[in-house]
């Protein structure tokens, strides 16, 4: 069932793309159709027509037939409720969607020549290769332990290692294969990045939504007269919505019922201010609090750097806890790019300042859900933060903002050494090095995701260009300074992780 908002178009004509792959766009519909039928009170009662509503007819769209098509939405839905209560990850696979790869790992190509050489079979200790009769190398899956020795010793890289997408994009290794053959994340190493979630092309890995609780949370409210619902935007919204203009997107966010619209990045001022000062008075290095999938990945890898992190919360847990002093029986939903910070807000040191969190594809849901066409809207104001608070969005940002905070406290004598780490696979290379001694730095900033929040496995789109909107975004704020932004802030004298 298509809905009048999911095509867009410019003045030109031209059609514009809510979202980067078909995959993101399935998801999303699954999600709006949730949220329609919870804000009517009738999603228990319908839950189960939904995939019919999604895929109806007999003709599939996507798989071998409407059935497997419909089984597989069906569990989308159940996730988009929520997932599985059993399993603390908010990153699940749906293993009926997980069987169009192939097994993966080391393959003997047709690039083999069927040399004299074998160099691929002395080069294994398994005894996995064998040949044929043309003397085509063979792989035998049952012997081999993937080590790869045979692809480096072949003169003719006629060996290929084929990694499921999902596999190739974890860079923690916490994918594998179940015995059915379907991807099995390992949740002690898995840090809820969402990489997979982004890079698997059917969709069988996939995270788990809080939208019904948030539509709940909104509808008790009672139009704000209970209690007050704050909706805290990520600074990454400065690359999303490219179809509106950002004033309009914060003008439909109080549409779906939220009392106002905060800034995480004032938060993000604060943190700087306050993780400036701590490094300065330290006498050590420390690693950046912010993103929680690279803490967790520190806890996770290198428990003996666990007390360099920097004691400060993150910037959506800092405003909120500002936010809930001022008004404690407010409710807070963070609203941004970041899968991890799903698992962030169930963590004790957050709960009691942010109730949930939900992704730029969901809040996209929540506006189709209740046909608002924020285009269509007038542009209302966001203006809490500095234009380093909001370029926390990209990586780097964070020492940069580290830099003007560590100059406006007047601490400028004291030397920033600043690493900042790409993703998750130069986050690993710098702890390292830093574990061994082998890194001149005093403050490691961390980045799960390429490119920074605005990589996020919750973003509608991604691509270089988000990194230039960013910036731009920055350049908007009317607060230039970190201490300007946070004038009227109260900030903690002790924060814990």
């Amino acid at each position: 069932m298509e809905h009048k908002t999911d095509y867009i178009y410019d003045k030109n004509g031209k059609l514009i793309y809510k979202f980067d792959t078909k995959v993101q766009y399935i998801k999303y519909k699954v999600l709006r159709e949730v949220a329609r039928e919870a804000w009517a009170g009738t999603l228990f009662e319908n839950v189960l027509d939904i995939p019919k509503m999604i895929v109806p007819g007999k003709e599939p769209t996507m798989r071998c037939c409407v059935y497997k098509e419909r089984a597989i939405l069906g569990e989308r839905v159940k996730i988009a409720m929520g997932g599985d209560k059993n399993n603390p990850n908010v990153i699940e696979v749906i293993e009926t969607a997980c069987d169009e790869c192939p097994m993966g790992g080391y393959e003997v190509t047709n690039a083999c020549r069927g040399c004299l050489a074998h160099r691929c079979m002395d080069s294994c200790r398994k005894g996995a290769i064998s040949f044929d009769h043309n003397q085509k190398a063979h792989i035998d899956k049952s012997k081999c332990v993937e080590c790869g020795l045979c692809a480096k010793s072949c003169p003719y890289t006629a060996i290929m290692n084929f990694k499921r997408p999902c596999m190739s994009a974890c860079k923690v290794n916490a994918i594998s294969m179940n015995e059915d053959k379907a991807a099995k994340i390992d949740n002690d190493k898995c840090i809820s990045c969402g990489a997979c979630v982004y890079q698997c092309p059917f969709g069988a890995i996939t995270d788990k939504s809080f939208i019904i609780n948030v539509i709940d949370m909104i509808q008790r409210s009672e139009q704000n007269k209970k209690y007050k619902v704050y909706a805290l935007v990520a600074p990454a919204i400065g690359s999303q919505y490219a179809y509106a203009k950002l004033g309009q997107v914060i003008s439909g966010i109080k549409e779906l019922g939220f009392y106002t619209v905060i800034e995480a990045a004032l938060g993000a001022d604060m943190v700087a201010y306050m993780e400036s000062k701590e490094l300065a008075e330290s006498g050590d290095y420390l690693t950046s609090s912010c993103c929680p999938a690279f803490v967790d990945y520190i806890h996770k890898n290198f428990p003996n750097m666990v007390d360099h992190i920097s004691h400060n919360l993150s910037p959506m847990a800092t405003i909120a806890r500002y936010i809930k002093s001022t008004d404690p029986e407010a409710k807070i939903v963070f609203i941004g790019p970041c899968t991890a910070k799903k698992m962030e807000f169930q963590k004790e040191t957050v709960r009691p300042y942010i109730d949930s969190v939900i992704t730029f594809e969901e809040l996209q849901a929540l506006f189709d859900s209740k046909d608002i066409d924020i285009r269509e809207l007038d542009e209302d104001l966001l203006e809490n933060a500095s234009y380093y608070g909001r370029i926390f969005a990209r990586s780097g940002g964070l020492a940069d903002a580290v830099q003007q905070a560590l100059k406006e406290q007047n601490l400028g004598d004291f030397e920033l050494k600043a690493v900042s780490c790409d993703g998750i696979e130069a986050c690993k290379m710098a702890l390292l090095k830093k574990s061994k001694g082998a890194l001149d730095a005093n403050f490691i900033e961390g980045m799960a995701c390429v490119g920074g929040c605005i990589g996020g496995a919750g973003c509608l789109t991604h691509g270089e260009k988000n990194k230039a909107e960013v910036d731009k975004y920055g350049k908007e704020a009317i607060e230039k300074t970190i201490s300007e932004a946070i004038s009227l802030v109260k900030l903690p004298e002790e924060q814990h992780n």
